[in-house]
């Protein structure tokens, strides 16, 4: 058995940070691997050193194999940690390291390989007696019974697959699959495989060792995916009895041991409607979504890795592992739910997530990050751990209502609003989910009374931060006038609306706050009332207020960083605020309203 004095993380953003932080509790020294976009990033601070290896995009940096092996020699690495994604399954990369005398945290080569081929591998596990799915040749499409699933043998993260329920579609569809399978992965060899309408995606976490030995850690239930991507994950998977759950989990170490596996790996599985499981594929890297695993296990999975790479037995048996508790984790992107989960790119201005007991996040960024075009959107993973599912679930709700990341649009809400789903909630879950709830997982329409109590907080903390500033006749109230004739003003910007407080200084140092209704209001309003006088409608006199608010007596209770606390008459709410230039970022009950201040003086020019 060799000790590691020194890991490089061939890896970037929040699992580059995952991974140095178990370097660093296990004394073991770090190196970071950067590209231009990341020469600020978190990881790269983290790390004991860090080495420039290219340019921003992935295939001249992170995807750069030369270039990293050159790194761990430069530092005098003992081991490469791969993460996931990027080079994570590449058999070429083991090699490399393994011909550089640079231990590959990961399985050999030649498993990654057999493994990475779909093809390959459902012929190992067919042989091992795993059931798998029924499959076709193409060369014989009368053969065929439909719908079926197209999928590319040497890829995955859902490129390339395509449903055909049709004979009549079958030709169109794959020539369209193979172009994507080839531009992604170099190979257009497809799997016809037959389409298990509404199953569940189940998943076991196995590890193996060099001496022989294999267990595994339980499953993860993965069916809440959009694109076949999944965003929300937890274990144990809800409403699975005992002996399925143990006749999964024995396929899966099954699989394992017909592949000679050594390390962490996933072995995926569907589960049909009627109880019936197949073997999908083996994931030959730690997941995306290992927390949850963590979480009811207490293992730390890095650790775990380092563990069997150096050489060293499991240490225990499968009698010894057992799960406690229940844990979910939902994936936060930086996409725009509503252009169709557009990624968006820029500036974090400010990153904060509310410290629970049971929560655990992992991400790689700060306020003031910047969120690049060239890589995954992910900004964070939320891991929820308690004693029972809803309780966990309530947690990771409450987590995300706290979540700030002010400066970029993210997914947040939408999490949100599929763990509020009440099919959710009984777990009635398969990968069908978001499809088929999806109306009802569209945004709702904003409330009034929290748009109007979110510009009147920017209001006040505008007033309250001139106030701190100014230099003269500092124990005047702001806005000071010996006849108060009138209040001040102060417009916003919010969407296509225009929004409009006006607010005079009280002696006490609160304000009375009232929102105005817009142009567009009050001639709606004056139409309105012509119509009531003609006796044409009876609501006019109620209509012609529309977009006016009752003035209502504002104080500032507290003030601690971007963390508030108003009394809106009577009612003491928090905001969290976030202000760059004339933009206002204003967290309330979980969503982020943003108001763009308006110049308050007419431009001659204009």
């Amino acid at each position: 058995m060799k000790r590691f004095n020194k890991i490089l993380v061939a890896n970037r953003g929040e699992i580059a940070c995952r991974i140095l932080r178990t370097c660093s509790a296990m004394g073991i020294a770090s190196v970071a691997v950067y590209s231009d976009a990341d020469r600020e990033a978190s990881f790269v601070a983290m790390a004991d050193e860090a080495v420039h290896i290219g340019a921003a995009a992935s295939a001249e940096s992170y995807l750069r194999i030369d270039a990293i092996i050159a790194a761990a020699q430069r530092c005098g690495a003992d081991a490469i940690h791969p993460g996931y994604g990027f080079l994570a399954e590449n058999a070429a990369f083991a090699s490399a390291c393994a011909a550089a005398n640079i231990v590959f945290i990961g399985p050999s080569a030649s498993v990654i390989e057999l493994l990475g081929s779909k093809k390959a591998s459902k012929e190992m596990v067919q042989a091992a007696g795993v059931p798998i799915v029924p499959s076709y040749d193409e060369a014989r499409p009368d053969a065929i019974e439909y719908p079926i699933l197209l999928k590319a043998s040497a890829g995955g993260g859902g490129k390339g697959m395509q449903i055909v329920k049709r004979a009549g579609e079958l030709a169109e569809a794959l020539e369209s699959a193979k172009r994507v399978a080839l531009r992604a992965f170099g190979d257009d060899t497809m799997l016809l495989e037959r389409y298990v309408e509404a199953p569940r995606h189940i998943e076991i976490q196995i590890l193996g060792d060099s001496h022989g030995n294999i267990v595994h850690l339980f499953e993860r239930e993965c069916s809440i995916q959009r694109r076949h991507q999944k965003i929300i994950e937890e274990s144990p998977a809800a409403n699975l009895s005992s002996e399925l759950r143990d006749k999964i989990a024995s396929a899966a170490v099954a699989v394992g041991r017909a592949a000679g596996y050594e390390n962490a790996g996933t072995v995926e599985f569907i589960l049909a409607p009627n109880g019936e499981f197949y073997f999908l594929e083996v994931n030959t890297r730690l997941q995306v979504e290992h927390p949850v695993t963590e979480c009811v296990t207490g293992l730390d999975l890095v650790r775990e890795q380092i563990r069997i790479a150096q050489g060293e037995a499991l240490g225990y048996q499968q009698s010894d592992l057992e799960q406690r508790g229940a844990a979910i984790e939902c994936r936060l992107y930086a996409e725009d739910c509503d252009k169709d989960f557009l990624p968006s790119s820029g500036r974090l201005l400010d990153w904060h997530v509310p410290t629970l007991l049971g929560l655990r996040v992992d991400g790689g960024v700060d306020s003031g990050s910047e969120i690049s075009i060239h890589y995954d959107p992910m900004i964070a993973k939320l891991v929820a751990f308690a004693p029972t599912r809803s309780e966990a679930l309530a947690k990771l709700r409450r987590a995300l209502a706290g979540l700030s990341a002010a400066g970029l649009t993210t997914n947040r809400d939408y999490l949100d609003r599929i763990l509020a789903h009440p099919a959710f909630a009984a777990a009635e879950l398969d990968t069908g989910f978001l499809q088929r709830h999806a109306a009802a997982l569209v945004a709702p329409a904003i409330a009034e009374d929290a748009l109007c109590a979110a510009a009147m907080a920017a209001t006040a903390l505008a007033c309250h931060e001139r106030a701190a500033r100014r230099d003269i006749l500092p124990h005047m109230t702001p806005g000071f006038r010996n006849s108060r004739w009138r209040e001040e003003q102060v417009s916003y910007r919010f969407g296509d609306r225009e929004l409009t407080i006006a607010y005079l200084s009280e002696r006490d140092g609160s304000w009375r706050m009232r929102v105005l209704p817009s142009e567009e209001d009050r001639v709606t309003g004056q139409t309105e009332g012509a119509r009531a006088e003609a006796g044409q409608s009876e609501t006019a006199q109620t209509e012609s207020a529309q977009g006016e608010t009752a003035s209502l007596r504002v104080e500032l209770v507290s003030c601690e960083g971007r963390g508030l606390i108003l009394d809106l008459g009577g009612h003491r709410r928090r905001f969290r605020i976030t202000r760059e230039h004339t933009r206002a970022f204003v967290l309330l009950d979980g969503r982020e309203y943003l108001f763009d201040e308006l110049p308050r003086f007419p431009i001659r020019e204009a």
